[in-house]
């Protein structure tokens, strides 16, 4: 390598000032707890789905929480009830997509005030499904810049989805700040090895220059597959899909501390409680260094 080892320079694109020996500054020990999930809805025997949701969660205590095919009712919201149940002061829901008597969105319960938010739909082409909610979240360590994404659906959509995740990408470009951790998650309805997911971690060319992503699950899981979609799962097996993992926790790299650096994952809901299945997608929970 050319050039002195000691240093001092500054990460492309990130304005991050670093050592090469030491690239990242101290590093930050202290963590967020992040929980995404696809919980379908209002559908099949719901009210159980719901208690048997609440206290999977309430068994592993998130700061924030969000929740795909989230529901909102009766002057109440699924994001609500479920903030109710942890203790969470703050909660918020976005969606349009009527059903009889509930409106079908995105969720987000947080232990810390949502200072703003912002819904972006994410066209792909005619009919195509998709949306992103921003929450910009004023946590005790600083901004966490929170987008939760939810994607076409259909196998065959992936170029619908490269499109969304390239508005996607430019709305966190548009609306986030490098200097504080930013977290994209949620139901991608795509395969770790697919062109949408490869422009997220870096492994193929990303729409917008410096924007990179660690993928929760690769960095801090159990080295499994870590599959949220699975035909063991009998709300989803109907589908007739293969075994896909569909729902992921990104976060932005670099940061100063190596803030957003996964240092835990795992699945939640692959177990039965009760004989109650809580979704046709299991959730993922993801300890971040903040």
């Amino acid at each position: 390598m050319a050039g002195n080892r000691g240093e001092q320079r500054a990460a492309p694109n990130s304005g991050v000032a670093f050592d090469p020996l030491q690239p990242y500054g101290p590093i930050i020990e202290s963590s967020v707890r992040v929980v995404t999930w696809n919980v379908w809805g209002r559908y099949g025997d719901w009210h159980r789905r719901q208690a048997a949701l609440e206290a999977a969660l309430e068994g592993c205590q998130p700061d924030v929480v969000c929740l795909v095919e989230s529901w909102s009712a009766e002057q109440t919201t699924q994001a609500e009830s479920v903030a109710g149940r942890l203790g969470l002061p703050h909660s918020l829901f976005v969606g349009d997509w009527k059903e009889e008597d509930w409106t079908s969105g995105i969720g987000v319960a947080s232990r810390w005030t949502i200072a703003r938010h912002e819904e972006r739909r994410l066209p792909g082409d005619i009919d195509a499904a998709g949306t992103v909610l921003f929450a910009d979240i004023d946590g005790p360590r600083g901004r966490l810049q929170l987008f939760v994404a939810m994607l076409d659906y259909p196998l065959d959509a992936s170029a619908r989805r490269q499109a969304q995740v390239q508005q996607l990408c430019q709305f966190v470009a548009d609306t986030a700040s490098r200097r504080h951790v930013t977290v994209v998650c949620g139901d991608f309805n795509a395969a770790p090895d697919s062109d949408e997911i490869r422009m997220l971690t870096g492994r193929a060319a990303g729409p917008v220059p410096g924007l990179v992503f660690y993928d929760a699950w690769e960095v801090a899981g159990d080295g499994s597959s870590g599959t949220t979609w699975s035909n063991k799962n009998p709300l989803s097996a109907i589908g007739r899909y293969p075994d896909r993992r569909f729902d992921y926790i990104f976060s932005a790299w670099p940061r100063a501390g190596a803030a957003g650096h996964p240092t835990h994952c795992e699945l939640l809901g692959v177990a039965v409680d009760d004989g109650v299945q809580i979704s046709d997608h299991y959730g993922v929970l993801a300890d971040l260094r903040y």
